[in-house]
């Protein structure tokens, strides 16, 4: 228990990180119908001489014990992509723009001046830097030493040891030690920060064991909140590049709630005065180049909104999944209760070719939101495998979330969003095959059905939790229109009166099928069959066993009996026409012995003379096509031992009585 508590002191601490000790206060859209008072120039002027600085009397501090080696991890275990240093830095930033507007609420004074709340980013490739200023709270000279140069007040060492033994921590706070991620491409951060209770300071570090803390000789540039400039290393140089800014900003933190600027290098048209001119204004149009900002977040997170048109639906998911083509349908959706998120999913209108090539590899590309910041765009637990070709995003609050924003804890909240999304994303399939077609005989649901069916049928066999929703939501051609595709539900209310079970047959041709000897007394006697022509049915079809207290039951196997025959009487019937013929079905199986299991009589058929079906214990003979033309099955039947086959004879048939009688005749 006192080493427990030890680890939480621990990571509470470590939960503080370089968010400036700020809360998320309010998600609220920030307004921006005015427009912002954008910077003519860098927000740090004149230019710190940082080698003058660090030979000053700046006061020198060390970092905590082991801080060297948690670091060391922070940089190499935990973070997987280098370009997460930015994404944490905008969300440091846009919690401490949080921290402030929270605090104006009650005083607006706290703004002062500075009442525009944005995030500016800049870069130098001279100077091999990047710098992210946000005018957010700010950090005083004590803060400054308290959250950046601390890692841990207490218990340090067991953290350190519990990470080395790769221990899933699970008590650190939402945003973990992002700063520290500045480590996996910094070879110094410089952090300059100005707080209303105090004068601006700059903080240094090159992330060894100490770091240097001095009151800005420039004095107040900054306003209001913080800078942090990152001296990149010669193997992160690419950073200093306006269009892998540009990108990496929208691939994280397109949504975040502030504006996002970047100072770009642009084209501009310019007069100046021409003396060589001849005519009488003397002036002429030049090119030049000039820094100016640029937003780079302009969209908006529509699924926070509740008022969203079609159009707006449709362009949201071109733009997220690059599909050329408007999405089928989508889920637009808050929860609540012991988890809290919004989502917007999507159903595309076409299955890509790969999708189920790559089955197991592949995961729903949903991306995985917190507070608007993109945590993970390949999350595989958001929603089971089957349900892969689902797009869109999921945002929440309150995810908890480890060291990293990209690892998340594995916890009962994450199998509580897993079961969530799940069941609305069914919920919603059931609710437009309900609707069933339109005045004009569209159907959306089979349209949906004849590209993504398989998923349903894979979730079928791989999801028992939800066996029942899934069920529900087949679809099989039948006897009573081999053109359509029919529920469960619409053949049982076809039944016969006084039918227990679910007749189906399975092959590869579903004309041929509808024509098979095997069905044929049951169309005749008004009975429907199901016709399964999908690879995956039988499968399927098998995993569920009964629908609705009714057996299905596969035609082709032999240990069934006609619903009209009476058991009874079908038992004694039976018998004595296996008496009668006991003499040709004995010679029958002795000419084949490795072929048949038995020959026997039945009273399935109708013009037919017989027919060949499989045991109940066995594959059938459909299933034993499949397996031998899988991409490693054996074309060579004797490779493996195939199913022995019940060869059925039709008692009635003219063929099978001549026969009887000859081999009586010939006592063989």
């Amino acid at each position: 228990m006192v080493k427990c508590l030890l680890l939480f002191l621990a990571l509470s601490c470590l939960a503080q990180d370089a968010t400036y000790n700020q809360d998320s206060s309010s998600t609220e859209e920030i307004s921006t119908d005015e427009e912002p008072q954008i910077p003519t120039e860098t927000s740090e002027t004149p230019d710190l001489d940082l080698e003058i600085l660090e030979d000053s009397d700046a006061e020198k501090h060390e970092f905590q014990a082991d801080v060297s080696r948690v670091m060391d991890i922070f940089i190499h275990s935990l973070y997987t992509h280098k370009d997460i240093f930015l994404r944490e830095t905008i969300s440091n930033g846009s919690d401490a723009l949080d921290k402030v507007r929270y605090l104006s609420i009650t005083d607006d004074s706290v703004l002062g001046d500075k009442k525009d709340l944005e995030i500016y980013i800049e870069y130098d490739k001279e100077a091999r830097t990047v710098s992210v200023t946000d005018t957010g709270i700010g950090m005083t000279k004590d803060d400054l030493i308290k959250h950046l140069g601390t890692i841990a007040k207490s218990g340090t060492t067991q953290f350190v040891e519990a990470l080395s033994a790769g221990t899933d921590i699970n008590l650190i706070g939402q945003f973990g030690v992002g700063f520290y991620s500045n480590f996996l491409v910094a070879e110094q951060i410089i952090v300059t920060s100005k707080h209303n209770d105090d004068s601006q300071h700059i903080w240094m570090s090159r992330a060894g064991n100490t770091f240097s803390v001095i009151e800005d000789p420039r004095g107040n540039t900054l306003g209001r909140g913080t800078r942090v400039t990152i001296k990149l290393k010669q193997d992160a140089l690419d950073f200093v590049d306006e269009e892998i800014l540009r990108k990496t900003v929208r691939k994280y933190s397109e949504f975040v709630q502030y504006p996002i600027y970047l100072r770009v290098k642009k084209d501009v048209s310019k007069e100046v005065e021409d003396e060589d001119s001849q005519d009488e204004e003397k002036s002429k149009i030049v090119r030049e180049k000039v820094w100016q900002w640029e937003r780079v977040n302009e969209n908006k997170p529509i699924w926070l909104r509740e008022d969203v048109s079609d159009e707006e639906y449709s362009s949201f998911y071109k733009s997220l999944t690059k599909d050329s083509k408007d999405p089928m349908s989508w889920i637009h959706f808050t929860a609540e209760g012991e988890v809290e998120f919004r989502a917007l999913l999507y159903i595309p209108k076409t299955s890509s070719s790969d999708l189920l090539r790559n089955y197991y590899s592949q995961a729903a590309p949903i991306k995985l939101y917190v507070k608007r910041v993109m945590i993970t765009e390949d999350f595989q637990e958001l929603v089971p495998r089957y349900l892969s070709f689902i797009r869109g995003v999921v945002d929440s609050d309150d995810l908890p979330l480890n060291v990293a924003r990209e690892n998340i804890q594995h916890t009962k909240i994450l199998k509580l969003l897993n079961t969530k999304i799940t069941r609305k994303i069914l919920q919603d399939l059931q609710e437009m095959a309900d609707e069933g077609a339109d005045e004009d005989g569209f159907n959306e649901y089979i349209e949906f059905f004849k590209e993504f069916g398989k998923h349903i049928k894979l979730g079928l066999m791989e999801d028992g939790k939800n066996k029942a929703r899934l069920s529900k939501l087949l679809r099989f051609y039948s006897t009573y229109n081999i053109n359509e595709l029919t529920s469960l539900d619409d053949y049982i209310g076809r039944m016969k009166e006084g039918q227990e079970d679910i007749f189906f047959i399975a092959g590869d041709d579903k004309a041929k099928l509808s024509q098979s000897p095997l069905i044929q007394k049951l169309k005749k006697l008004g009975y429907e069959v199901l016709i399964l022509d999908d690879p995956i049915d039988e499968y399927a079809v098998n995993s569920l066993h009964e629908y609705e207290k009714m057996h299905l039951q596969n035609v082709g196997i032999d240990e069934w009996t006609l619903p009209e025959e009476n058991e009874e009487e079908a038992r004694k019937k039976e018998k004595k026409l296996k008496k009668y013929y006991y003499v040709l079905t004995d010679w029958l199986r002795g000419l084949i012995p490795n072929k048949v299991n038995s020959v026997t009589i039945s009273s399935k058929l109708d013009d037919e003379p017989s027919i060949v079906t499989t045991g109940d214990t066995g594959q059938s003979a459909n299933m034993e096509r499949i397996s031998k033309h899988q991409a490693f099955g054996k074309k060579d039947q004797s490779a493996y031992e195939p199913t022995k086959k019940i060869w059925e004879l039709n008692p009635a048939h003219p063929m099978v009585k001549k026969m009887n009688e000859w081999a009586n005749v010939r006592n063989i």
